[in-house]
């Protein structure tokens, strides 16, 4: 029988197995994400199913852009060959990602986000959504190699975003992803398609000049 490569036993298990010089801090704690998150997804999918395999395929490979210092280290993707982008734009590849941060080259020029550096815009989320900011896989459409899906980011405004107050309200967006993955399920180019400012303008009253 042959085992199950790491990078489909889930996030966890790549946490585990990662060693304590690949992070960029240290390892990451997603309490949140087993505590808050199961009763406020909105879909439920067998384990092994393809929605599941992506949901986890995509978890992990979130967890290491955030959290893992050196693309080498990343085993969700061909990291030498492996790229990214938003609605189109222009291609991002996984040293981009490392020296531009991810959440810039994914939410991009924007009115209602606040462009700082890699940890400031890890920082800026974290701050807005104290209490997790969940993602989940809603439909799966083309299976591998080119994998097509549907998702939602959510997470409750709890915290201050760019001068911005709290107001408790729940916070949503919605998008597609396209990727392209190897043989053995490793992600080689990423496309994703949303609007990211009418996720950011809910956290800014729609108000395009940041405090």
């Amino acid at each position: 029988m042959t085992e199950t490569p790491l990078w489909l036993q889930g996030r966890e298990a790549v946490i585990a197995a990662a060693d304590a010089q690949d992070w960029r801090e240290e390892a990451p704690d997603y309490h949140f994400s087993h505590e808050i998150m199961p009763a406020q997804r909105t879909t439920s999918f067998e384990a092994g199913s393809l929605e599941a395999i992506v949901e986890g395929i995509v978890q992990v490979f979130e967890m290491e852009v955030s959290h893992k210092k050196d693309p080498a280290t990343w085993v969700s993707m061909v990291a030498e060959r492996f790229r990214t982008r938003v609605n189109g734009g222009a291609w991002a590849s996984a040293q981009d990602i490392v020296e531009n941060g991810s959440y810039n080259i994914l939410v991009g020029d924007s009115p209602f986000y606040p462009r700082v550096d890699f940890d400031g815009s890890h920082e800026v989320f974290h701050t807005a959504f104290p209490n997790g900011f969940f993602w989940e896989v809603l439909e799966v459409l083309t299976p591998p190699p080119v994998v097509t899906f549907k998702w939602r980011h959510w997470g409750a405004f709890e915290g201050e975003y760019a001068g911005h107050e709290p107001d408790g309200r729940l916070i949503e967006m919605f998008g597609v992803s396209i990727a392209k993955v190897s043989d053995d399920l490793k992600l080689l180019e990423v496309e994703h398609f949303y609007d990211p400012n009418a996720f950011l303008g809910g956290l800014t009253g729609g108000c395009p000049v940041a405090r």
